[in-house]
């Protein structure tokens, strides 16, 4: 069943475009960027391969120019998500029963499909619809998204090749099925590769799935599904929803035949559909596989032996780089007072610098913030701390959403390491700071840890080997990924696999086989060659 493992080509990290001023890269996402905004499209769900619409139509606009209209996509109902449902059900023996080589085949397309053909489009529809510059949309859409697929198939290989020994004249087996049902793939905004990866990694397993995208990362997500048809994945194998939330989670988790969730999103929403699959835990056929990537409160601990510069940038980059709608992003830093005087003025001088608008000019560093709901909770957070007597606004803490949802860079001093700030995730670029003193290192590791529910991301920074390892081992429950002198950003595929636990999820590791042996239900085989056919056995003799 599983033959010439061997044979899959080895997985590599998708290069990263420059980019730079005459490269021909840059002249072709010009060109498209001009040319996607040039037309209104129409966007249809997508279920047993056929394009449903329904008239109830949402306009798409792009974060950093409201004026402006995308397209439009339409809105479904629970009828639809029991039409996907129906659709992924009916595919599913087919998809099951085919050969692995040949899924393999269909994703690894798919792979050489973005990163080449498909490149500067799902590029220029992460940078229009999601407002993201072509840096960030290049190793997101482009680079991590064909990265997924490349190293998926290869981390099946590896799981596939897992088998057990057996004794003489037996042969022992493990068959690694897929679950016994549909995958339910809810998906964010912020990552394209993520809304990529989702549906498609237990796919590539030989599951079906019902896809249900974030609103506002339709346009993006149409192209994905474009890459998926062209490339081969059979018609419903993945389908594609535009519903809320509530409806298609009530729909998908009162179905017997529901079998897993797949789940990027905030720590609420997933805490929320947990608690329903418990309460309908009998309804089930089997016991829904979980897996969540949730929310952080992603930390830079700074020694007062570290580089002043290397924190400065990690910072910038860290907490700023797509408008700090990273799940990982710096949000909180802890820096000691011996280092506090040079690493203000650096900071607040090269935030000074950034300059934040339309992902169209390649000179902005920083584009918009998603939508008005966002918008508005960050400048909320923002006045709060202009008003509060424990804060105070360092730099940035403007904002306007008069032509698009554009937050400054904002960082935030704060004399309580409790302030709100430094404990709940805003999902924005507002960066908080706490000053500590220099031979209180260790007791400010202690109140990092406890300071926070989540456990996503974090760094430490120090030249000091001590203070290195002391952060290490003190914070070793703090973060799933955990960065030593360098900012807590910027994962990738095949090298640091992604994930945190505590409120920040499962720790199931996407970019990992961790991941996908979640979407797999193995069945032992055990063949006995020459069976006995005497039940007495020699100890029952007679002496």
């Amino acid at each position: 069943m599983y033959s010439n493992l061997e044979s899959v080509p080895r997985a590599y990290n998708e290069p990263v475009m420059s980019y730079k001023p005459g490269s021909p890269e840059r002249a072709e996402i010009k060109a498209m960027l001009k040319k996607m905004k040039s037309e209104v499209i129409d966007i249809p769900m997508v279920i047993g391969g056929k394009e449903v619409t329904t008239g109830d139509k949402a306009a798409i606009h792009p974060p950093h120019e409201l004026k402006h209209t995308l397209g439009y996509y339409h809105k479904g109902g629970a009828e639809h998500v029991q039409m996907a449902i129906e659709a992924a059900l009916a595919a599913r023996e087919k998809w099951a029963s085919m050969a692995w080589e040949q899924r393999a085949a269909i994703f690894l397309r798919v792979a050489d499909l973005i990163s080449g053909p498909y490149r500067a489009k799902i590029n220029a529809a992460t940078m229009l619809g999601q407002s993201k510059n072509i840096f960030q949309a290049e190793i997101d859409s482009a680079c991590e998204l064909a990265d997924f697929f490349r190293f998926n198939v290869q981390y099946m290989t590896e799981i596939y090749s897992q088998q057990p020994g057996s004794a003489k004249g037996i042969w022992d087996r493990l068959e690694y099925r897929p679950l016994e049902g549909f995958v339910y793939a809810l998906t964010p905004f912020n990552f394209t590769s993520i809304a990529g990866n989702l549906p498609s990694a237990p796919a590539l397993m030989g599951n079906v799935v019902v896809w249900k995208c974030s609103n506002t990362q339709v346009y993006s997500a149409k192209v994905i599904m474009d890459i998926f048809r062209e490339a081969g994945v059979p018609d419903g194998v993945i389908n594609l929803v535009f519903v809320s939330g509530p409806v298609a989670g009530k729909a998908v988790m009162e179905h017997p035949d529901f079998a897993g969730f797949h789940f990027t999103g905030s720590t609420g929403v997933f805490q929320h559909i947990w608690k329903t699959i418990g309460s309908n835990i009998a309804k089930y056929k089997t016991y829904p596989r979980i897996v969540g990537e949730t929310g952080g409160k992603d930390f830079v601990m700074v020694h007062k032996s570290a580089n002043v510069d290397a924190v400065v940038t990690a910072l910038v980059r860290g907490a700023f780089e797509f408008q700090g709608q990273k799940c990982s992003a710096a949000s909180r830093a802890y820096i000691p007072t011996s280092l506090w005087p040079e690493i203000k003025t650096k900071l607040v001088n090269e935030i000074n610098t950034i300059k934040m608008g339309n992902p169209e000019d390649f000179t902005n560093f920083m584009n918009a913030v998603i939508d008005e709901a966002s918008f508005d909770k960050l400048a909320m957070f923002i006045d709060q701390a202009k008003k509060d007597a424990d804060a105070e606004i360092l730099v940035g803490g403007g904002y306007d959403k008069s032509e698009g949802y554009f937050i400054q860079p904002t960082v935030i001093l704060t004399t309580n390491p409790h302030y709100i700030t430094m404990e709940e995730e805003l999902f924005g670029p507002v960066l908080t700071l706490y000053v500590y003193e220099d031979d209180e290192f260790e007791e400010t590791l202690d109140i990092l840890d406890n300071t926070s529910p989540y456990a996503l991301t974090g760094a430490i920074f120090a030249q000091s080997r001590c203070a290195v390892e002391l952060a290490t081992k003190k914070l070793v429950n703090a973060a799933g990924n955990f960065y030593v002198n360098d900012k807590p950003t910027g994962a990738v595929v095949g090298q640091q696999p992604f994930g945190g636990a505590r409120a920040s999820g499962t720790n199931d590791k996407a970019g990992s086989s961790l991941n996908l042996i979640r979407w797999v239900s193995p069945r032992t085989i055990k063949e006995t060659f020459v069976p006995p056919v005497d039940y007495r056995y020699p100890f029952m003799e007679e002496a």
